[in-house]
């Protein structure tokens, strides 16, 4: 599938005599495939059992003419009004029990069985209709699923369906009753038939029952997900499956979602309206695009790409010369193998008017066009050979769809919020241009020298052992605040102190804490003091060395910051929300001390990201200013597109090539040299005392690759005195035969 960039078209908002012009332009420019019809359900479907194919066949035809293929979208974020009128129930309740009608989108309730007939026979029909044609490639299912009014359906389908969710979960009404706490407020079941969706109570929510709710919700949509996927599997084997995701949206686990899917597609809008303006910063879109990659670790497409102004009733800015490809470029550096623009040409007609795209209202090709072409002109030779190359990064970040909603249920301070909190611990990475993969805290992190834990609110004996299994094997990790608080069910854990399970990792306990509500407050750190807000972990050392102490409140010079060794590897501990310049001053001393190194130095507005496979990687440089800029790069690189190497003029993209062997293979041999010359003594305090970071890294990794082998977990108490130079002769030689 040799597709590289495509367009988002609603030829049914159009005259056909205007189909013609709109594809020789997406020829002329580059335009490989377009998605259609995710809509249209009216369109194709005018009256119940009535089916209209022909209009879709024919821009279908005409797009096949000049080279350009289709994916179809399924129109069921769409059902007609004819449905609505025969069976009003399909329409959504909300928590108010208002029923949410027809007349914008995302008007159903998707556990309504009636709806989900609807639904079987339109797609068993329309999937077949295009099973065999040539140019449909793939599929994308409903759109942007969760993305509706403020909370998930609860109408009386909703209600039942819920019921029978717990019902699977918890087999008896006794042991729901123990994971929901109901013993509090007089809260207790008799029978699943007494239980409701969260509608709107007098006073307080159960904390337990919400975070059910969420998880209920999120399995929900996965299920509808799951009805049109088995269709189109069924009837479509030669065709992909995607759906258009939205970052780090939290109303479905879209790990969970992703499973159904040949790969995941993405929606980014970074000067939308809703963004803080004049777009949203670099690092989030770099983190959001990271998350993406990370929900199936695989390559994937931008289903929607922003190509104009964005808003419904208002718009965000205008992007300015060059920005637009600027973010495109971004999306393929962080793993994107296709970027589609949305849109073809911005709409006349309904909700979208002021949503801009290649083409204005007038359909005259001007500076958008011009950009976009050119920006497929260039790089669509770089998409080609990168095809199926990924980032490899040596940290990693957890992300995770229960703590978010956790945390939403309960915030513990009211300006808290998860997803934020977590882009402020990317940022000084992000700023060093160090690479991140967003992973779970259930994934084999073995790989990463680094991995940060933030808001480990809901804590699992899975996830402990995951931690305490990869610190101990040599890894670094990052914890904070609010670690260990509460269970699965979202219940406060009593047998220990915080922070609980991670106790021991992190050498520390917190007897107490103080909510920085209303207030700032301030920290030590290497002689300067810093602005940190809404938390204080107030910390007791049960082993672990003190980083930094507290500048206020009655727990001034207690440390809120901790550094503990454990096993071959080390916790930190931020017993805070740090300022985005405590943060910086932080992680600049926390990535040198784990040996992870950015890509090359940059100003801000610069990004350099990397992506790699079969010993060959692509150096993307990105200005995302509009002022000329200069960096510089580790390791030996060839520009392959570009003006002028390592000067960047405003908003210009460049691409650097290395084949894996030159700088970086001496710097290999020279640590294997040194690591080789030393006795077993000497390994060990590299291991242990060294600031070589580097080689403490590499014989971590070292270690690790022994343990693995063996299948274990760490050293038991007869190998103390194990002999490490013995263990990196036998690396080097390739050989693991045993002690």
């Amino acid at each position: 599938m040799d597709i590289q960039f495509g367009v988002d078209y609603y030829p049914e908002h159009w005259s056909r005599e205007r189909w013609e012009i709109d594809v020789r332009l997406m020829e002329e420019m580059g335009i490989q495939v377009v998605r259609l019809a995710e809509f249209a359900w009216h369109k194709l479907e005018p009256t119940e059992g009535c089916y209209d194919f022909e209009w879709l066949d024919s821009i279908i035809r005409l797009l096949e003419g000049h080279g350009i293929k289709t994916v179809l979208g399924t129109p069921t974020a769409a059902p007609p009004a004819w449905m609505i009128k025969k069976h009003p129930e399909i329409q959504p309740v909300d928590k108010y029990s208002r029923v949410r009608h027809f007349g914008g989108r995302h008007h159903d309730c998707q556990s309504n069985k009636t709806y989900r007939e609807y639904i079987r026979s339109f797609t068993e029909e329309y999937s077949k209709h295009y099973a065999s044609d040539p140019a449909v490639i793939g599929w994308q299912i409903d759109n942007e699923l969760g993305t509706y009014f403020d909370e998930s359906c609860m109408c009386a389908s909703c209600t039942q369906r819920y019921r029978e969710w717990l019902k699977e979960k918890y087999k008896d009404i006794d042991a729901l009753n123990k994971a929901w706490g109901t013993a509090f407020w007089s809260q207790g079941y008799n029978d699943f038939e007494e239980i409701t969706p969260p509608l709107l109570t007098a006073t307080g929510e159960n904390p337990s029952a919400m975070l059910d709710w969420k998880r209920f919700a999120s399995d929900l949509i996965v299920d509808f997900a799951k009805l049109q996927a088995d269709i189109i599997r069924k009837n479509c084997p030669g065709q992909f499956i995607t759906h258009n995701y939205m970052n780090l949206a939290d109303r479905v686990d879209y790990y969970e979602l992703g499973k159904l899917l040949d790969f995941v597609s993405d929606d980014i809008y970074p000067a939308g309206s809703w963004q803080k303006q004049p777009h949203q910063p670099e690092h989030e879109m770099a983190a959001c695009y990271d998350a993406v990659r990370g929900y199936k670790k695989k390559n994937f497409w931008m289903m929607e790409q922003q190509a104009g102004m964005a808003g419904w009733n208002t718009m965000g800015r205008a992007p300015a010369p060059g920005e637009i490809s600027a973010w495109a470029v971004q999306a393929m550096a962080h793993g994107a193998d296709a970027i589609v623009f949305f849109r073809w040409r911005a709409c006349a007609l309904g909700t979208e008017q002021y949503w801009h795209g290649i083409l204005g209202h007038s359909g005259n090709p001007g500076r958008v066009y011009e950009e976009i072409r050119s920006l497929i002109g260039r790089f669509s030779p770089v998409m080609k050979e990168i095809k199926g190359s990924m980032p490899k990064p040596e940290a990693a970040m957890v992300h995770s769809f229960e703590q978010n909603w956790a945390i939403e249920i309960q915030p513990n301070h009211p300006d808290l919020d998860y997803i934020g909190h977590l882009m402020g611990m990317y940022k000084p990475l992000y700023d060093r241009n160090i690479q991140v993969d967003i992973v779970r805290g259930t994934d084999d992190l073995s790989r990463y020298r680094l991995v940060i834990a933030p808001l480990q609110y809901l804590m699992t004996k899975e996830i402990a052992d995951n931690y305490r299994n990869y610190v101990n094997q040599g890894g670094n990790l990052v914890l904070d605040m609010r670690a260990g608080v509460k269970d699965g069910h979202n219940i406060c854990m009593t047998e220990y102190e915080l922070p609980g399970e991670l106790r021991d990792i992190c050498g520390i306990e917190i007897p107490e804490y103080d909510c920085l509500f209303e207030k700032e407050g301030k920290a030590e750190y290497n002689e300067e003091v810093y602005d940190i807000s809404k938390w204080a972990d107030i910390i007791e050392l049960k082993g672990a060395e003190p980083l930094a102490s507290f500048a206020c409140g009655f727990y001034e010079g207690s440390p809120v910051v901790t550094v503990n060794q454990y096993g071959m590897g080390r916790v930190w501990y931020i017993g805070t929300e740090g300022s985005p310049e405590f943060l910086d001053a932080l992680f600049e001393d926390i990535l040198s001390e784990s040996g992870v190194a950015g890509i090359g130095e940059s100003p801000e507005g610069v990004e350099l990201s990397i992506r790699e496979k079969n010993g060959k990687r692509w150096l993307f440089a990105i200005n995302f200013t509009g002022e000329e800029k200069r960096f510089k790069l580790s390791g030996t690189w060839r520009m392959v597109l570009g003006e002028r190497e390592k000067k960047l003029q405003p908003y210009e993209t460049q691409v650097y090539i290395n084949e894996l062997g030159a700088a970086e293979d001496k710097a290999e041999i020279s640590m294997m040299q040194e690591l080789l010359g030393m006795s077993s003594k000497e390994l060990f305090i590299v291991l242990t005392e060294g600031r070589d970071v580097l080689l403490r890294a590499k014989l971590q990794d070292i270690l690790k690759a022994h343990l693995k082998y063996y299948g274990k977990d760490s050293f038991n108490e007869e190998e103390e005195n194990v002999d490490l130079s013995l263990i990196v002769g036998e690396y080097y030689d390739g050989k693991y035969k045993g002690r």
